[in-house]
């Protein structure tokens, strides 16, 4: 009997088979189901459902809002029960009036947002968030510093090293510029930090410190330093004032690639891998970055540079002018020889082998930063045998 089909089989045993149309979608299914798989990419990307609260990221914020939309709408969990593989419509709206029609627009306006004319709900204008509003309420509100002729002085040297060149105005960009003995440009003014308090976690996990900040008109404010860090972001003049001696890190012009300031980090990682477990005091990872360092390293158990693991911060170091490729190529030919060897698989499997991280001591990545300030690195390799940088 010659072979024959499945269908040809059924119809032998006279059973009919009934043929399914593929489903199509209305415009408006077709956008739910899109916003859907938004929140589902934030979830792999992130490893949990997005929040709300106004120190979010302002999408995640809008993923939220949405979420919360479509698990309150019977219509939308029936079509997308066949998309959610995480379970995220069996959760209860966190609100229950977001039981209207799902409208990006009306999201946006609800998160107090306004589209640009691109009309593109990646390009939005400035949003200010409530927190941001505080921060700026917090620079606004001072009073009277009753010892300001202290510090007069060093207001008009600051002036005349403006004036001759010996100091500069950059633009800030890193909350480690924020320290004692920093002076800034904010609200047309000049900001001398003169006292740092404690640092301490927020509740939302982030590290701050109360300020005594004094200004150039003979006020004070005693304010955070994340309230400093979102008053000099908000302010288009707003500005950082360079150390007499900083200056560039590799040449005396600047350079394609180079940045205002750069940080240093030194990173630990909690991976359980046999190798990192055995020597984790000394296996680090080294990195430059143009941005916090805290932000840098979000969602590290995600990513292979990380070794899929969270990380600690051991340690930072704030410098200026620096071209971040030379500065990475010249801290991997350093410590060229202490370079971790090892691979890790990432989420797909596949065998990723990282290139930052070393077994270097902790000591030892403190004096070649100082060696890169003073520019005398050159001079220097690392000796994995001695534990300690060598003359070339």
């Amino acid at each position: 009997m010659a072979d024959l089909s499945d269908d040809e089989l059924l119809a032998e045993l006279g059973v009919e088979v009934e043929q399914q149309n593929a489903r199509t979608y209305t415009p408006r299914e077709e956008r739910i189901i899109a916003g859907f798989e938004d929140i589902v990419r934030f979830v792999e990307e992130n490893g949990r459902a997005p929040q709300h609260g106004e120190d979010r990221d302002i999408f995640e914020r809008l993923y939220a809002v949405r979420l919360d939309r479509l698990r309150a709408l019977e219509e939308c969990c029936e079509l997308l029960s066949g998309i959610d593989k995480y379970g995220l419509l069996a959760g209860t709206p966190e609100d229950a009036a977001y039981a209207d029609e799902m409208d990006d627009d009306s999201l946006f306006a609800e998160l107090g947002i306004e589209p640009s004319a691109e009309d593109d709900i990646r390009v939005l204008r400035h949003v200010p968030t409530a927190e941001e509003r505080r921060a700026a309420e917090e620079v606004a509100h001072r009073e009277k510093c009753e010892d300001f002729e202290k510090f007069k002085p060093l207001f008009e040297q600051v002036k005349e090293e403006l004036n001759s060149g010996i100091r500069e105005t950059r633009p800030f960009e890193l909350k480690a510029e924020i320290r004692t003995g920093a002076y800034f440009i904010v609200g047309g003014q000049i900001a001398y930090v003169a006292k740092m308090g404690d640092v301490f976690t927020t509740a939302h996990g982030r590290s701050d410190a109360r300020l005594r900040v004094i200004f150039d008109n003979g006020t004070q404010s005693n304010m955070l330093m994340r309230s400093l860090q979102r008053a000099l972001n908000g302010d288009e003049a707003g500005r950082r004032i360079t150390d007499p001696q900083a200056g560039p890190l590799f040449s005396g012009r600047a350079e394609e690639g180079d940045m205002a300031s750069g940080t240093i980090y030194v990173l630990r990682s909690k991976s359980d891998h046999h190798v990192v477990a055995q020597h984790r005091d000394i296996v680090h990872k080294i990195g430059v970055t143009n941005m916090a360092v805290e932000k840098r390293i979000a969602g590290a158990h995600l990513q292979p540079t990380f070794l899929m693991a969270n990380v600690e911060i051991v340690a930072q170091y704030t410098l200026y002018n620096i071209n971040r490729t030379k500065l990475e190529k010249l801290i991997h030919r350093v410590f060229g020889t202490a370079q971790l060897d090892i691979e890790v698989p990432d989420r797909f499997g596949t065998l990723i082998k990282p290139r930052e991280w070393f077994l270097v001591p902790l000591n030892v990545i403190d004096e070649a930063v100082r060696r890169i300030r003073d520019k005398s690195i050159e001079n220097y390799r690392y000796d994995p045998q001695q534990a300690r940088l060598v003359r070339r």
